[in-house]
Parts: structure tokens; sequence; C-alpha cells
């Protein structure tokens, strides 16, 4: 196969996946890095789950500035936009967030415009389907979040953000589009790096926190969100759609339980009681990792995953197996 993908932001967790899975299908990819220092670190960790790096090129380009994406998409039949602005520090203001992630992504997408690629998936969040919290509403592609909503923090708003800039760019554009909203992705790592909400795993898993907050998230294995870029990147019936990638609901004391049974010794420090939710709430203003999920302490809102289930054969697999793959890889890396 002579095609070509460009995949963008070569480091991070998904990407380094989605690459994998190109390369598993006989594609020849591309990727964006911001510091050609790490090609072959990159290279090296997708050859632990491909046999086809060969076939694997790397490109520096930056979502920050207009430098490489010309070259980067040149010969490009697809691209799948997965990277993500880096460097913002917490606690900074909205449009630090916003600015760069709507701007990143207006950048890729007019270069693939220009270069005559053929289809950009992007990926977006689960978060920006999601309805006020006390509504009541299902999230389903059909719904876009409120970015002025309190309950999300400046990351979630400029995902939102982001992707809506996107559809307003493309529409009427011969290059087609479509996005792939995942929930939280955890799995297995290939990188200690960009690892993202998989952080969590790490905590619990180091016996952080003490005590569990009443959190909850949509689960999906990052080798299944990889697997549901390149579907929507191929399939007639994906362009111009939206679709959320989301396995089972999960609470932390769930993730917990399965640590705990599933991981043997290696699972000894994670912790089981909870903490009061009365108790986070106060406490969440002095927090910078609680301070943002505040608003979802308790809450289990509805979402569906069907629509990628019936287009696109979306199967994901057991959060069970998700987790302790997620686990295992991470005690692996640090012995």
């Amino acid at each position: 196969m002579n095609e070509i993908v460009l995949v963008t932001g070569g480091t991070g967790f998904v990407a380094r996946w989605c690459i994998a899975s190109l390369l598993e299908r006989g594609y020849r990819v591309r990727t964006t890095v911001r510091d050609l220092g790490k090609a072959e670190t990159v290279r090296r960790s997708i050859a632990t789950v491909s046999d086809a790096t060969g076939h694997l090129s790397f490109v520096k380009a930056d979502l920050m500035s207009d430098d490489g994406w010309a070259a980067a998409m040149n010969g490009c039949t697809y691209a799948l936009h997965v990277a993500s602005p880096l460097g913002v520090a917490a606690g900074s203001s909205r449009d630090a967030y916003v600015r760069p992630a709507r701007d990143g992504t207006l950048r890729v997408l007019s270069a693939a415009v220009d270069a005559g690629v053929r289809r950009v998936v992007m990926t977006s969040a689960a978060a920006a389907t999601r309805p006020p919290l006390a509504s009541g509403l299902l999230s389903d592609e059909t719904r876009w979040a409120d970015p002025d909503d309190p309950q999300f923090d400046n990351y979630r708003v400029s995902k939102i953000l982001a992707e809506r800039a996107a559809w307003t760019f493309m529409k009427g554009k011969a290059t087609e589009f479509s996005t792939v909203l995942p929930g939280a992705v955890f799995g297995p790592v290939l990188s200690s790096e960009n690892l993202g909400s998989v952080k969590i795993i790490g905590d619990l898993v180091a016996g952080r926190p003490r005590f569990l907050p009443r959190l909850g998230f949509w689960v999906v294995d990052v080798r299944d969100l990889a697997d549901l870029h390149v579907t929507a990147m191929t399939a007639p019936q994906a362009a111009g759609e939206r679709f959320i990638a989301a396995g089972d609901f999960q609470w932390m004391e769930d993730i917990a339980a399965t640590l705990r049974s599933g991981l043997g010794p290696n699972g000894s420090k994670v912790p089981t009681r909870r903490l009061p939710t009365a108790l986070v709430r106060l406490l969440a203003p002095l927090s910078a990792d609680l301070k943002p999920l505040a608003p979802l302490l308790g809450r289990k809102f509805a979402l569906t995953s069907e629509k990628a289930r019936r287009m696109l054969g979306f199967a994901p697999r057991p959060v069970s197996a998700t987790v302790l793959d997620c686990a295992q890889s991470l005690i692996k890396m640090r012995a």
C-alpha cells in the first residue's frame, strides 16, 4: 500500500497507537514531532507492537507555528489530527488553552485542504457533547456542549471550541472531515511521556489518593480508540460525522477494586476507602487536581456510543481488561 497517512503529535499516547494501527494495516505513516531528536525514541516504542516501523517517517512541525505543515501534508491521502498543544501551565487563563488548541487545529486543516488530503479525522473529546449536568439529557453526537457552562475547566473548553472552529472551517471544503470524541482514555502505554488520563491509573497503583473521591468516567481503551480513528478515516459513511468513543462507565472505586483483585502483590497499595463527597467539595478549591473535577463529584451523566457501534462496528473491550493492561504496562515500564 502506497497511501501515506499523516498523524499529528507522534509523541502522544493516542497518536502512537494510531500510528501502530495504521502500520499494521499496511499504510505508510508520517508523523509530526516538535523535536526530531525524539523520532527514534518514538520509533522504538512503536516497534514493541508493530514490525512495520520501516514505513514510519517523521517531520518537524509545531501547532503553534505555520512552519512545516505544508511539507507534512504533501502527498498524504489521509490525516489524523490527534495532537493537542503542550506546555500550558496549570492555572493559566482560558485563552491560554483555547488559542493554541483552536489555532493549531485550523493550521492543520488549512494545510490538509491545500494539499488535497482526502479526509481528516480529528480527535476531540466526549465532553464536547455534554449537556448541563442537572439537565438529565443524553450526551450524543447531536449535542454541543456550552463552553461557558461552569462544569468545564479550561482544557475541556479548548477542546469544545477547537472542534467547533474545525467544523466551521471545513464546511464546503473538498477535503472530507470527521471527529472522534473519546471518554477517559486508558490502556497499555508505549512511553512514559504525555500520558494524560493514564496518570489516574498510575496514581492508584502507587496508593494515591489515600481515599477515593466519588468520581466516575466513561472509559475507552486506547487500542479501540486508535482502531476507530482508522475506521473513521476510510469508511464512506463516516464523512461529515462525529463519533463518541466510550465503553462502560466506572467509578474510581470500581477501577480500584479491579486493580486490587487483578494485580496481585502489585495492587497492594491501591486505596479502598471512599472520601465523603461533602469533604471533597470542601477541599476541592484548595487542590489544583480536584478543583476542575468538583462539578462531576457523585454524578454519572448519560452518554451513548451507539452511533459508532452501529455505523463503524465499534466494539470496545471490557473495562477490566483495559484497566489491568494499563496498570501492568506502567508497572513494567517503571521496573
